[in-house]
């Protein structure tokens, strides 16, 4: 039976059906004989992370197939503050920003002209430096430069993470107001939170409006970086570490701030990596690099952005390219993956990411690999939205997917067992030896 697990998350494989693709998915029309074969030799079935129809964003959804509760979520601009390497204490808030291009209407209300504006390394560093620190009488406000014209505030004070977003997300919709959540709206902390958050942004509109960079940038003929955005505010939270939680070694291989950051916080091992022009390669190197670590390893996510930045192009095409090359590279190591004795392979995505329309992602489930040792075999001879539906794993929801996991391990625990105080899902738990001595409290007596 299998021993260890590597999960191969395809981030946004999930999609549509469209026209130019004889009414079929990205996924449906790619040629992926690799995947195939894996959907051949074990179970299929659709997952979601939550609800049908909710659409997550990958940082819930990977909390979620993790194994976590996704009412203990920290929230993104925690998540991404620690990918980052930003020191947070337990009391500090952290809420995504970067620098945007808006127009001031003559009521005072700021209209975004262009969320993803093009600066150059220099002018992004001294924009930075420029609202880099910013201080009430109840909170202290720094903001980190992460990756090209954005960056993750850090709040300390009287700072509670439950505000609204700023960020209008679309071009030519009024940039919002920072409010406290309707459940906080009596909160100190929180009603703190949300006026010295927007104190600093008007502060730093006005900082970034009349700076000389901005100014030569106007002269040229090119939109000026003269405000900031935020979203996602979050804090850190006590939570059980992946291998407590589960009883499996966990290590993590991605790109992205926010891969690394979820996997510091659940105490995995992270390998850092980065995305070339080459995801297939990309991802063979990744699943080489996993293969390799399975002696210090049970578990073992390996993850790929790239269907879901192929999606964001809203080309169906172009998607469906990116799968045939992610494909080619799962090819290069499928016949290792298939014949271990000890390894069960899981196949997923963690959200659908539409190649059309104006959605960011959907709320469709996506299809669902288990191969290996043991894993019942289905009649599914195709990985698809549409072939995976008619498999034996059904509909997975959330933590299933981690039970599903350590029940393949062998390493389910019978239910009503209890070998330690906290009820974790796995067997043998981590348990305390019985003694003949007697037991001594907390207090030595």
């Amino acid at each position: 039976m299998a021993k260890k697990c590597i999960l191969i998350l395809l981030d946004g494989l999930g999609d549509r059906s469209y026209e130019e693709l004889n009414d079929l998915t990205p996924l449906q029309a790619a040629r992926t004989p690799a995947l195939d074969r894996l959907a051949r030799e074990g179970a299929n079935g659709l997952y979601h992370a939550a609800r049908l129809g909710q659409a997550l964003p990958s940082e819930n959804a990977h909390f979620s197939l993790f194994g976590y509760d996704l009412k203990a979520f920290p929230g993104r601009g925690a998540l991404e503050a620690l990918g980052a390497g930003i020191a947070l204490t337990p009391e500090t808030v952290a809420v995504l920003a970067h620098f945007v291009s808006v127009t001031e209407s003559p009521e005072g209300m700021l209209l975004l002209i262009d969320g993803k504006p093009d600066a150059s390394d220099n002018e992004l560093q001294v924009l930075f430096q420029t609202v880099e620190h910013f201080e009430t009488e109840n909170t202290r406000i720094r903001l980190h430069p992460t990756h090209g014209f954005r960056g993750i505030l850090t709040l300390d004070g009287s700072v509670a993470p439950f505000i609204t977003d700023s960020d209008p997300i679309e071009k030519g919709r009024l940039l919002t107001a920072v409010l406290p959540w309707q459940a906080f709206a009596d909160d100190r902390s929180s009603v703190n939170t949300a006026n010295d958050l927007e104190a600093y942004l008007r502060w730093a509109y006005r900082a970034l409006s009349r700076h000389p960079q901005n100014k030569i940038r106007r002269k040229k003929g090119r939109l000026p970086l003269n405000a900031l955005v935020t979203q996602r505010a979050g804090q850190l939270k006590e939570i059980s570490a992946f291998e407590q939680a589960y009883g499996l070694r966990g290590l993590s291989i991605a790109s992205g701030l926010i891969y690394h950051g979820l996997a510091s916080y659940l105490r995995m091992d992270v390998r850092k990596v980065t995305d070339s022009d080459d995801p297939g390669n990309d991802l063979a190197e990744r699943l080489e690099m996993a293969m390799e670590s399975l002696t210090d390893y049970d578990f073992i996510h390996v993850h790929t952005k790239m269907p879901d930045v192929a999606g964001h192009t809203k080309n169906p095409l172009f998607k469906k390219q990116v799968i045939e090359d992610l494909d080619k590279g799962i090819g290069r190591l499928v016949e290792r993956l298939v014949n271990d004795p000890e390894l069960l392979v899981v196949v997923t995505a963690d959200h659908s990411t539409p190649s059309a329309g104006p959605l960011i992602h959907s709320g469709e489930a996506v299809p669902l690999i288990f191969c290996g040792p043991g894993v019942r075999r289905d009649a599914v001879r195709h990985y698809d939205e549409i072939s995976a539906a008619c498999g034996a794993l059904g509909p997975v929801r959330g933590k299933e997917l981690m039970y599903l996991i350590v029940n393949h391990l062998d390493r389910a625990k019978l239910h009503g067992l209890m070998d330690t105080p906290v009820d974790q899902p796995f067997w043998p738990g981590h348990a305390q030896p019985f003694c003949i001595a007697e037991r001594k409290n907390k207090d030595g007596i």
